[in-house]
Order: C-alpha cells, then sequence, then structure tokens
C-alpha cells in the first residue's frame, strides 16, 4: 500500500507539458523535398518526434527570431537525441561551435545574430532531457592590452 501511494504522490507531481510537433524540414527546403515545413512554433529548430514541451521550465520571447529557453522531454536516448540535433540542426542553418557528448552534453550554434546552447541529460525513468537556450548575440569586448578604436565623424 505504501508504495502504490508513493507512486500516486509521484505521478501526480509530474511536471506539465506540452506536445509539439516534431520532424519537418525547415520551410526554405519544404517545397523541394515534398515534405510538411515543421509547423512547430519553433520554426528554427528541429524538434524531435514525440517530444515534449515542460511548461514551467520554458519561458520564449519573439516568434522568428525568438530567443529564451526551451524545455524538452523526448522519449529518446540522450544519444540518438544529440546525434539528431548534430545531423539536423545545420539543416536548419545553425553552424556548430562546439559540442561535448558526455552525461549532460552540450552543443553550441550560431546563426547569424544568435547564439544557441543545448544541454542534453538522461531522465529518471526513460529517455531525454533537452534544454535550449538561445540568446542574441553579443558585442565582443576589446581584449586586455589592445588599444581601443577611436573613431571620428
Amino acid at each position: 500500500m505504501a508504495a502504490a501511494t508513493a507512486l500516486l504522490f509521484t505521478l501526480s507531481a509530474c511536471t506539465e507539458t506540452a506536445t509539439l510537433q516534431g520532424g519537418g524540414m525547415p520551410s526554405s527546403q519544404a517545397g523541394s523535398q515534398g515534405t510538411e515545413p515543421n509547423a512547430s512554433v519553433f520554426p528554427d529548430i528541429p524538434i524531435p518526434e514525440g517530444a515534449n514541451m515542460i511548461v514551467d521550465k520554458t519561458l520564449v520571447v519573439g516568434t522568428d527570431k525568438w530567443f529564451g529557453q526551451l524545455a524538452l522531454t523526448a522519449g529518446q536516448s540522450p544519444v540518438a537525441i544529440f546525434d539528431f540535433y548534430r545531423n539536423r540542426l545545420p539543416q536548419f542553418g545553425w553552424d556548430e561551435i562546439t559540442s561535448v557528448r558526455a552525461p549532460t552534453s552540450v552543443l553550441t550554434y550560431d546563426r547569424e545574430d544568435r547564439i544557441m546552447q543545448m544541454q542534453i541529460t538522461s531522465t529518471t525513468l526513460r529517455g531525454s532531457e533537452i534544454l535550449i537556450t538561445v540568446s542574441p548575440r553579443g558585442t565582443p569586448k576589446p581584449r586586455s592590452g589592445t588599444a581601443p578604436v577611436i573613431r571620428s565623424n
């Protein structure tokens, strides 16, 4: 009885999620491939099939050039999710800066004036949790020891 009560409490404490449409091609390639464009609310990020958004860990501002944090759960292993994003992100215009495959894998990409960092971890029961953070690219600061550029009008 105690085990059943603990299981019920655990299930009732689950995080609220929302289903996202996965798969698809970037809209610029959809017509040539004969597939539907990714109708997700995140048109520049591939979403794994069956992924769910973790609502209470997600905060996104904007639409086309959105920024913020998107949290997902997926039924695939962290290794499969890492490979999925490493293969698919370039198709969506993202260029890899660096990646590390580890218990918490990290992928860092850039696209135009934005930087994306993704963390992929294993979930307790099965699958993966994916935390995607997209931010505007910062302005580089001059290195110490170099003279600042002075411009006159």
